[in-house]
């Protein structure tokens, strides 16, 4: 099993974007996200995810996003957090990430051939648009 943690970021009435490097999904848009780590929390492994692909530091604030699919014979958990900016600096590994931009909602409603997932990212959007989030905390069971 795999789990995909990562974050709605909203100012004035725009959304942050990565545009992906890697080589299945080049030059596509995608809501800031990877892979959870072993040992690590949900909302850790959003602020790291968030962090390493924009440089910019959040707060959580909810969960706007619970999804699974089944992709060659392994279950991927998707956990899609929303999140309040705290610092809005870009900086990221150029490797991983060919840049970082805000968008209004109209103009990623637009832009589905250039979407990672259009599907998922729209449905997260909406879903963040129409405050259907998960108030914190949901998930705090640890054994620290």
């Amino acid at each position: 099993m795999v789990v995909i943690v990562g974050g709605i970021i909203e100012k004035e009435n725009k959304y942050l974007l990565v545009q992906e490097a890697k080589k299945k999904c080049y030059k596509k848009w995608n809501i800031p996200a990877g892979h959870l780590e072993q040992n690590e929390t949900i909302y850790e492994g959003v602020k790291r995810e968030i962090k390493e692909e924009t440089g910019c530091d959040v707060e959580i604030t909810g969960i706007c996003h619970v999804s699974e699919k089944i992709e060659r014979d392994e279950t991927i958990i998707f956990i899609i957090c929303s999140t309040k900016l705290i610092n809005e600096e870009f900086n990221y590994n150029e490797n991983e990430i060919l840049d970082v931009k805000w968008f209004t909602y109209d103009e990623i409603m637009n832009m589905k051939d250039e979407l990672r997932t259009p599907e998922q990212i729209i449905s997260i959007i909406n879903d963040f648009e129409n405050s259907k989030i998960l108030n914190l905390p949901v998930l705090t069971l640890t054994n620290r």
